[in-house]
């Protein structure tokens, strides 16, 4: 056993299924240990007889234990002596060497070990699920059985999206007729057509306002028409956005939801899609790697959505993967959003727009008693069906102890106190609003938050007046009916046509923490502003007029905010497109990551424990990473978390 090199890249095997080359002798096998001190290729002796190849799961003896691995290819790094291969665990290719590539170079960009960025590609093995595929090792993707059709079609509907709340009235209507949206009224619309028809490419889509799915519907269709597959990635399934439902509608029966259902569920339909029953694989982060045959389309739907960066190791963000996918396979990667991320901004691609302004005006208008301006008032009174955007949860926050009359400040932590639903408490630990010098538990409120606006709304409108908070299932708002919500209720309902979107607060998102605080907000405006119909109305409520971000939202265009933000965010050390990172490990870690020259190194902890945050130039993350595998070695690094939350 020895540290193997590289096995080259290129072939055509077939992922997930028992089709590819049968491999002999010295392979390169990467075992199932996630760990970066690992991180390398080991050789084995592949026996012949076990009708193994690239992508094969077996099992192999590693330091005295028997342990899975993923046979990566043949190798050169041929030891003097050889553990051989003990056997082979599943007759399923999980990879073939064009998905073997994408896997390297998400292991190269976040600094992540291979091995759990293969474990994360595919849903955990359900052994009793492979018997029926039919699998003839060497023999690519093999005809189903009649077995495994029938328990196919007993359990169709766990791998279909199932029964869906009714779509507001009107809805279905003005989604089929956009089924087919006439992309020539887009610019570069039918560039984009072009390229997902006969070759690759990268676009950033900014759909007109309930478009969303009729675009993500063409781009399918343009695909399927060259031959091709399609992967359409949304940020959450549930509720079904509008999105994905639009697809599947179109499709039928070529797509499956690839999410939800149990863990025989999932992998069941992993291994369909990769016998390629299905032609349009739609779902959230895991379905970037749907091993589909003849990969045309990646269309990454609400582009800008927080949701589509992985939480666990290698922490990959689904665009950075998307774009690698379509590059290496030659096929086209579309990110689809409102307000696109400023990395898809900035990242040189082709744009494709709306000839004309799709959006009602968005009025700016200063901020009155509690955030109710007359203007909003007046037009709150009006409306029949109305979205009220209230990032502030709760009722109000404590400002001052009624006991001592101190500033109120939570007893346990220090931190701010909030009135909601009924309870202060604090917002940083939870616990039960106390004061921190006397214990006292009255505390004189500001009075700002959703359950506030919901109060004085009810008190102004003509129709009833609901509050979607914490726990309650999203949802748009009725035919006669104001519904007051923040962040989490903001779903992609498809066009709404609101008689009035207001946006309160805000100047809120200048005052929260962290570099993208104000990139989030301008994203969730422009989304909840798409609610409005051509003849509804848009206000914000600012302070600060001239503000890019409110700019950005008046135009309708990124422009303004993307020229702000890109000399902000490199101001403070972290340009965009240069990959972040935060590195844990013991003394000594931050000299030998300054040794790395690395754009910016941001170092904290105390004692033997240290925490550094860098931001690397593109160019750099290779050897950088390779570095950091050899101080996880030393023990001098212990953990590593790629593009963290800033």
């Amino acid at each position: 056993m020895s540290s193997a090199a590289r096995s080259p890249s290129g072939g055509a095997g077939a992922p997930g299924i028992g089709g590819g080359r049968i491999l002999s002798g010295p392979v390169a096998i990467c075992v199932d240990r996630p760990l970066l001190a690992l991180d390398r290729p080991f050789t084995y002796d592949l026996p012949a007889e076990l009708g193994a190849g690239v992508g094969s799961l077996v099992r192999v003896r590693f330091h005295g234990r028997l342990v899975r691995g993923w046979v990566l290819g043949p190798t050169e790094d041929v030891p003097d002596r050889m553990l051989p291969v003990g056997r082979l665990v599943s007759p399923v290719r999980f990879f073939d060497e064009p998905m073997l590539a994408l896997f390297r170079w998400i292991s190269e960009r976040y600094v992540a070990p291979l091995a759990a960025v293969i474990a994360r590609s595919h849903p955990p093995r359900v052994a009793s699920e492979e018997p029926g595929v039919g699998l003839a090792p060497g023999s690519g993707s093999p005809p189903r059985s009649a077995d495994l059709r029938a328990r196919d079609d007993a359990a169709g509907s766990a791998r279909r999206p199932g029964p869906l709340r009714e779509a507001p009235p009107g809805h279905r209507s003005r989604l089929g007729h956009l089924a087919d949206p006439a992309l020539d009224s887009y610019r570069n619309g039918g560039a984009l057509l072009d390229a997902v028809r006969r070759s690759a490419g990268s676009f950033v889509v900014r759909p007109a306002p309930g478009e969303d799915g009729a675009v993500a519907v063409a781009c399918v269709r343009a695909a399927l028409a060259g031959g091709r597959s399609a992967v359409v990635l949304v940020p959450e399934v549930d509720p079904l956005p509008a999105t994905a439902r639009a697809v599947l509608e179109a499709v039928g029966e070529r797509a499956v939801l690839f999410a939800g259902g149990d863990r025989r569920e999932r992998y069941r339909a992993w291994l369909e899609i990769a016998a390629g029953r299905y032609r349009v694989v739609i779902g959230t982060r895991p379905a970037v790697f749907s091993p589909v045959p003849d990969l045309g389309l990646v269309l990454v739907s609400r582009e800008s959505h927080a949701l589509h960066r992985e939480e666990r190791a290698p922490y990959h963000h689904v665009r950075d993967v998307a774009l690698a996918r379509a590059r290496l396979g030659r096929a086209v990667c579309v990110m689809s959003a409102p307000f696109p991320s400023l990395e898809a901004s900035a990242g040189g691609h082709a744009e494709v727009e709306p000839l004309r302004r799709a959006r009602p005006p968005v009025e700016v208008v200063r901020p009155g008693p509690e955030g109710r301006a007359p203007r909003l008032v007046t037009a709150l009174r009006q409306a029949r069906r109305a979205f009220l955007y209230e990032p502030l949860p709760g009722y109000g926050v404590a400002r001052v102890c009624k006991a001592c009359g101190e500033p109120a400040a939570c007893a346990a932590c220090g931190g701010v106190l909030r009135l909601q639903g009924g309870r202060v408490r604090c917002t940083v630990c939870e616990a039960p609003g106390s004061c921190a010098r006397c214990g006292g538990t009255g505390f004189g409120i500001a009075r700002g938050g959703a359950e506030r606006v919901e109060e004085w709304a009810r008190r102004v409108a003509a129709v009833p007046v609901r509050r979607v908070g914490d726990g309650d299932e999203p949802r748009p708002p009725g035919e006669r009916e104001v519904l007051v919500g923040g962040v989490e209720a903001v779903k992609e309902f498809g066009p709404l046509g609101l008689d009035l979107v207001g946006i309160l607060d805000a100047d809120l998102a200048a005052r929260r923490p962290g570099l993208a605080a104000r990139e989030r907000a301008v994203a969730t405006w422009f989304e909840v502003a798409g609610w409005a119909g051509p003849n509804g109305r848009v206000i914000v409520q600012t302070r600060h007029p001239n503000d890019p971000a409110v700019q950005t939202l008046v135009t309708g265009r990124p422009d303004r905010f993307v020229r702000a933000e890109l000399p902000r965010r490199a101001e403070a050390g972290f340009p965009v497109g240069f990959p972040v990172l935060r590195i844990a490990g013991g003394a000594g870690l931050e000299d030998e990551l300054r040794a790395l020259s690395p754009r910016t190194l941001l170092a904290s902890g105390m004692g033997e424990q240290r925490l550094c945050l860098v931001a690397l130039d593109p160019g750099d993350v290779a050897a950088f990473g390779r570095r950091v595998r050899e101080l996880a070695e030393r023990g001098v690094v212990t953990r590593v978390e790629a593009e963290p939350h800033l």
